[in-house]
């Protein structure tokens, strides 16, 4: 499993993801920083990554396209640095890795995790 870390993080997600051998590297390092969040799930979708992100628009995209991949990891945290929710970011990953590996939508918060499978459920 291989992350991208969204701009909306900071890169140091990187080094705290690599430090526990989850391959990751943040989006300046592979495209602009004002890339709309369509492109960003397009290259995680066609290389194989899960988005980790602060921003609820890529659980939207999801929902909106019934996509299968890429896995999306959200931090709902009002403090998102790695200091603060690093530990319970890192348990949950452990945690859902076989998951997020299929297709998944993990929204982590200071007080729960909630997991989705993807893809969601068409509504009718």
């Amino acid at each position: 499993m291989k992350f991208i870390i969204d701009m909306n993080l900071s890169p140091r997600w990187v080094d705290v993801l690599t430090a526990s051998g989850i391959g990751a590297i943040h989006w300046i390092s592979l495209g602009a920083n004002n890339a709309p969040d369509t492109e960003i799930m397009a290259y995680a979708r066609a290389h194989d990554f899960v988005v980790l992100t602060h921003d609820l628009d890529f659980g939207a995209i999801l929902a909106a396209t019934h996509g299968e991949k890429p896995s999306v990891v959200q931090i709902r945290a009002e403090d998102v640095s790695p200091d603060v929710i690093g530990k319970q970011v890192m348990a949950a990953l452990q945690q859902m890795a076989s998951e997020l590996e299929q297709g998944a939508l993990l929204t982590i918060d200071p007080s729960r995790t909630r997991l989705r499978l993807l893809p969601f459920p068409s509504r009718q």
